[in-house]
């Protein structure tokens, strides 16, 4: 009997059920760390060596980076992580727009319900998996909104303020490695939140937001424009502070963090103060700036 259309798509091929296991499988942890070493090298040789194959595959559109010269860059992790243009990313001057934190693809947008947030088809998590428990947080995102935004090889891999706001709280949460592109989402169950993290909570007034920077494999290390590089040696969670007493307050648009392989963000927004813009659905491409979501007057 033929299998109808959506069957077949919902059905994960063979090919895509290897991929998942052998994840499961490897030495996730201990690859990201050879991956750390390997592209954090300057000589020259290998770097160059990474950078060209790294070109010739994912072809990345170099014409608004500050240094368009892919081999002038000292370490591939430089090249990966490079600057832009301080115009190729303009910031939707609108003070009510919430814009889109990173260069990416919007793998899933909508409402959170109840505490519920989805990550592929058939599969979700909650919101006390993805934020660690913290129930005083949690309970601010309750029926609010969510945006998983996906960043390819590809991709810009600084990220952006979507909005201004003052850093309340920022904690890394262990985890495992997953890749966390659509084949593995829709694989591994509950994968944001099993993947390890960091977790960002930030407050204008009584309005608050909270970004999550998820790792993946090869990502073993991620870093804050406060606490510097996190390159996590424990299994337990911990807070990421700045300089002792210090109130971090960053405007819309400005840089805050980095991935030093690329991965995935997902914005939470607290329940009847924002809209998603109408224009976007899953599928579509965002790029830092860009209008993401509309606070709504209060």
């Amino acid at each position: 009997m033929p299998v109808a259309p959506s069957d077949a798509k919902a059905r994960p091929t063979l090919g895509a059920r290897l991929f998942v296991l052998m994840q499961y499988l490897l030495p996730q942890h201990a690859l990201s760390r050879l991956v750390l070493r390997a592209t954090r090298s300057a000589r020259p040789g290998l770097k160059n060596y990474l950078i060209a194959n790294f070109v010739a595959h994912f072809r990345p559109d170099m014409s608004d980076a500050r240094q368009s010269l892919p081999h002038a860059y000292g370490t591939f992790n430089a090249f990966f992580t490079r600057a832009l243009r301080p115009e190729a990313r303009p910031i939707a001057p609108d003070p009510d727009i919430i814009v889109s934190p990173v260069d990416g693809t919007i793998s899933a947008m909508g409402r959170i319900h109840g505490s519920e947030l989805l990550q592929a088809k058939g599969h979700g998590y909650s919101l006390a998996a993805l934020l660690a428990g913290a129930p005083d947080i949690c309970a601010r995102f309750v029926d609010g909104n969510f945006a998983t935004l996906y960043l390819a090889p590809y991709n810009y891999h600084r990220i952006h303020m979507p909005y201004g706001g003052t850093l309340k709280q920022a904690w890394y949460v262990p985890g495992r490695l997953f890749s966390v592109n659509a084949t593995t989402a829709a694989g591994v169950p509950g994968l944001f939140a099993r993947n390890e993290r960091i977790v960002c909570l930030f407050e204008d007034g009584a309005f608050s937001f909270a970004l999550v920077l998820v790792g993946a494999l090869f990502v073993g290390s991620m870093t804050t424009a406060w606490h510097g590089e996190v390159t996590p040696r424990t299994r337990r969670a911990c807070e990421l502070k700045g300089a002792p007493g210090a109130s971090l307050k960053l405007p819309k648009g400005a840089e805050f963090a980095r991935f030093n392989m690329g991965s995935t963000v997902i914005v939470l927004l607290p329940p009847g103060q924002a809209e998603w813009n109408a224009a976007l659905t899953e599928g579509s491409r965002v790029k830092v700036g860009q209008p993401l979501a509309r606070r709504r007057s209060t």
